[in-house]
């Protein structure tokens, strides 16, 4: 991996407080759709160095900074060459350090992605591997088993891909190797001390250069215990994930994060973490332990209808869990892997929602993907008007709240992408049944004009819709009335709520209003429904649409001051 000099920290890179992270606004930078500063199609880092006043502005605690390592952009970055290098494309590691400072002169964290599962395949671990033989100690870095039959032709198991299609890929000498998501990506094996060695210096790293937490990718997949004889496919999807499954949310995880967590609390402040954890609810805090990573998401609401009565059981539910952790919950309706929420919001409701179930709302965005944005017809302004009362909520509840670029211009997801523009492995390793995640990751508008509406000089490498001009930064800045508006202002008020983590429901005698106090006397209240309903007494402080003579419209939110 790439060695480099020690790097000059910024003034205040390791100062301030040590529970930043609890209750902060938190906002996903997808670097290649961000903002391209040299012109070549693809977002980088300097692009995103000189829109730090806008960040600012918009009034965010941090910024995720999803994958900007060297990478052939099999999985979008998330198959890694190097994890301590910039992609070329991206920029530098001094343009990553001037990125580091400008953030922190703008009082404003960073949070870098990292992904341990597995690195790519052009990494030089794997490229050892694949030079060395049977029982080598390069290959055991990885997971390789010898395939079946009298030459090793056949799989070693019939596992398939997250991705689709075979999970075990031929080295042409009799083994195989395994990747849960594209062939790319090949698994790391997590039992080998020099992985466990080699990510600890990655840490401190990236840690030294002043970033100030970390987001950790398929937080639930490290640990692995495949046994002699490798399970069916059929067998692994009926064995519980208990502690003990061969893959998934294994308990011995929680020791690569203890040594973690040994280097984290060795800076001042401790760095931070929060997982991407996709495991039953109950299994949740261990990863948001303070033993553990500090923190995990909580995907329950992005899965969720726009419906009283599941917000109602899922936030009830995931503060008490929070709570049970002695860690902060967190809050996210978008991201770079699901369909953006003011289009799921205008979506007819497929789900039941049940606190830490199986929602469908986002399986709902994924069909009418597949349909090419016609069936369903989408209901544009209605989700829109959705998606702002939802956020307005989040916003106004304790814990933390991830915000995805692009949200706060009211973007909705692009549908028409040619498919020979597409880049996602998903769409190519499912044809016909996944349509993968480009339609979030299309660069974001700037200008109302330009070749790519000032995201760069020329087209962005991912074709952006017309209609992207008229929701440009550009023009929306000009409008109080706009969603940029609303966040900006929202992101204000909220420094004033989050003084403790507390908040208590407001009986609102309807069911599909809900209502809660947090400190200082704020009341949050949001009719999920279609009728105009009486707003409480007190000092509006903000709504997320228009009040019809002082009452709350529907799909509304309001903040009041009582």
């Amino acid at each position: 991996m790439t060695e480099v000099m020690e790097p000059t920290l910024t003034p205040d890179s390791s100062a301030g407080d040590a529970t930043w992270w609890r209750q902060a606004a938190v906002y996903q930078i997808y670097p290649r759709a961000f903002a391209d500063a040299d012109g070549d199609g693809i977002g980088d880092l300097p692009g995103i160095t000189a829109h730090v006043p806008y960040l600012r502005e918009l009034g965010v605690d941090a910024v995720w900074l999803s994958p900007f390592y060297p990478s052939a952009l099999a999985d979008g970055g998330y198959d890694v060459d190097d994890y301590r290098d910039v992609d070329p494309r991206l920029g530098t590691l001094d343009d990553f350090d001037a990125l580091v400072a400008a953030l922190h002169d703008a009082g404003i964290k960073l949070i870098v992605d990292l992904v341990p599962n597995h690195t790519s395949d052009r990494h030089v671990w794997f490229q050892e591997a694949l030079r060395s033989p049977k029982g080598s100690p390069a290959r055991d870095r990885y997971i390789f088993r010898d395939g079946k039959g009298p030459d090793g032709a056949e799989p070693p198991a019939d596992w398939q891909s997250v991705f689709g299609g075979p999970a075990w890929e031929p080295v042409g000498d009799g083994q195989w190797y395994m990747h849960h998501f594209a062939t790319e990506q090949p698994d790391l094996n997590w039992k080998n001390p020099e992985v466990r060695a080699d990510f600890l210096h990655t840490l401190r790293f990236w840690s030294d250069r002043g970033v100030d937490g970390f987001r950790v990718d398929v937080a639930h997949g490290l640990a692995k215990d495949l046994g002699e004889e490798l399970p069916s496919q059929a067998e692994l999807d009926a064995t519980p994930r208990d502690g003990n499954h061969p893959l998934w949310d294994r308990d011995d995880v929680h020791d690569i994060y203890a040594e973690w967590r040994t280097v984290f609390d060795s800076y001042d402040p401790p760095r931070t973490a929060v997982a991407e954890a996709w495991v039953a609810a109950d299994r949740r805090a261990r990863y948001a332990s303070a033993h553990g990573l500090g923190q995990a998401f909580n995907f329950d609401l992005l899965e969720a209808d726009f419906d009283a009565g599941q917000f109602r059981e899922i936030i009830t539910f995931n503060l008490e869990l929070a709570e049970t952790s002695g860690s902060s919950t967190t809050w996210v309706f978008s991201n770079h892997d699901v369909v953006r929420h003011a289009t799921r919001y205008g979506l007819p409701p497929r789900g039941t929602g049940a606190a830490g179930g199986d929602h469908t709302a986002e399986k709902q965005g994924k069909r009418w993907l597949l349909s090419g944005g016609t069936e369903p017809v989408l209901q544009r302004e209605l989700g829109l008007r959705r998606a702002r009362a939802a956020t307005l909520l989040e916003l106004a509840l304790p814990g933390s709240s991830y915000l995805y670029q692009g949200e706060e211009l009211g973007l909705h997801e692009v549908a028409d992408i040619p498919d020979e523009s597409r880049q996602d492995p998903t769409f190519f390793r499912s044809p016909g049944i996944e349509i993968g995640r480009d339609g979030c990751r299309v660069p974001l508008p700037w200008t109302r004009e330009g070749a790519s509406f000032g995201f760069g000089a020329g087209p962005a490498d991912l074709p952006q819709p017309d209609w992207f001009g008229d929701l440009a930064v550009e023009v929306q800045e000009q409008d109080p009335a706009s969603t940029l508006a609303l966040y900006r202002r929202a992101l204000a008020l909220r420094r004033e709520l989050q003084t403790d983590e507390t908040m208590e429901w407001h009986d609102t005698g309807r069911d599909d209003v809900l209502a809660f106090r947090r400190p200082n006397g704020w009341l949050s209240v949001t009719n999920f429904g279609d009728d105009v309903v009486d707003l409480p007494a007190g000092e509006v402080l903000l709504t997320s649409a228009p009040l019809d003579g002082g009452h709350l419209p529907g799909a509304t939110t309001a903040w009041l001051r009582v």
